[in-house]
């Protein structure tokens, strides 16, 4: 149990910094995607382990919004 909880802590603290970063620092854009496709990626590990479909749908589709903006900006 120990495990899924680091990876939703860490998840946590992801979106928390993609939070701040997109409501007081919009100049650091893209890394609010960034950070935001890290605690995509933690939950969706998370919910892969513990077997929840339902929060790997929707961290999968962070997960793909993330990769087209990061792709919309890089390309």
């Amino acid at each position: 149990m120990k495990t899924n909880e680091l990876i939703q802590w860490v998840g946590t603290g992801f979106i928390l910094v993609m939070y701040a970063l997109m409501n007081f620092f919009p100049e650091y854009y893209p890394w609010n995607i960034v950070t935001g496709l890290g605690g995509a990626i933690c939950f969706f590990a998370w919910a892969y382990r513990v077997a929840n479909k339902q929060q790997m749908i929707i961290n999968g589709t962070a997960i793909a919004l993330c990769c087209l903006g990061l792709f919309k900006y890089f390309g």
